[in-house]
């Protein structure tokens, strides 16, 4: 029962614990930087949206935030491109779930949902393809959620 459900084993709460919060929840300058340069970019899309909405649906589906983290984590540890290609492995693998959102969402808000109704029902039906992907994945050797 539990291959087949394997966040029901506690394996979240065994990763969760081997997390370093204190270490992720500290702020360097340069954690400053990258804040302030993620931010830059979500408000620019954000502002382009205001004129043309394909603009910015074309901005935002560009790998930006994936794109910094690799810059930044290439800058942290240049001796690692391990990790980095494990980041661009599990980016794939979990974009993949997300794409059902794009379509779903627009299908509810033409049809009479409210605006975060339709959300919140497309982060449910997300969660969930999240869940199916990593079980589906780890049949086939790929194990996401280690």
């Amino acid at each position: 029962m539990n291959e087949l459900y394997p966040l029901s084993s506690g394996l979240a709460s065994r990763t969760m614990s081997k997390i370093p919060w204190k270490e992720i929840l500290s702020f360097s300058p340069q954690d400053v930087v990258k804040l302030v340069v993620t931010a830059l970019i979500i408000v620019v899309v954000t502002k382009v949206q205001v004129f043309s909405d394909k603009l910015s649906a074309l901005l935002i589906a560009l790998p930006f935030t994936s794109l910094i983290a690799m810059i930044w984590m290439n800058r942290e540890r240049p001796d690692e491109p391990e990790r980095i290609a494990g980041h661009a492995e599990g980016t794939f693998w979990f974009v993949l779930p997300t794409l059902p959102m794009f379509l779903i969402l627009p299908w509810m808000l033409r049809h009479g949902w409210s605006f975060w109704a339709a959300l919140g029902a497309n982060c449910v039906i997300t969660v969930v393809c999240f869940w199916l992907t990593v079980v589906i994945l780890r049949h086939f050797g790929t194990n996401l959620m280690p």
